[in-house]
């Protein structure tokens, strides 16, 4: 009798392929064979997931409806590095949001309908993988911000 159990899993990048074989013959003696193996791949196998996020084409605002499904994070940062000061948050996540978890001046939010009256945000252009964006709170205060590409679309 032979059983092959081949376990497979794909974990940031890894995939992991593990095999045993268990041969069991009539005979008094067992055999087993285990061969593992670990390959690096730097194809992504699935889609990134789609961002609520969106940049309106003719008016340059940036807007996350409020009844967006998805499950999101990303974070408006003072200058165009994720490294520096992250000014304004937006996540899916309650907790992110009710705690101000990274402390951001301008806030946390779940999108920008929650934001305070009259606070908006406007995109300017393009600064290498980021966007270049104005927080223009309700008093007129102006702020730039810079959120990551791959957190907004324009349309």
């Amino acid at each position: 009798m032979k059983r092959t159990i081949v376990l497979v899993l794909l974990l940031t990048g890894f995939i992991v392929v593990q095999a045993q074989t268990t041969t069991k013959p009539s005979s008094k003696k067992q055999t087993t064979t285990k061969a593992s193996s670990k390959t690096q791949t730097t194809a992504k196998t699935s889609a990134p997931a789609p961002t609520p996020a969106k940049v309106d084409l003719k008016t340059k605002e940036f807007i996350i409806p409020s009844d967006t499904k998805a499950e999101f994070r990303f974070y408006g940062y003072q200058f165009p590095n994720e490294s520096t000061k992250k000014m304004i948050c937006f996540s899916s996540n309650r907790y992110d949001v009710a705690a101000n978890i990274a402390n951001c001046p301008l806030g946390s939010y779940f999108n920008t309908g929650g934001m305070k009256v009259g606070d908006e945000i406007f995109y300017l252009g393009k600064v290498g993988n980021y966007g270049k964006m104005n927080f223009i709170s309700g008093s007129g205060q102006k702020t730039t911000i810079y959120i990551l590409k791959t957190s907004f679309t324009i349309k």
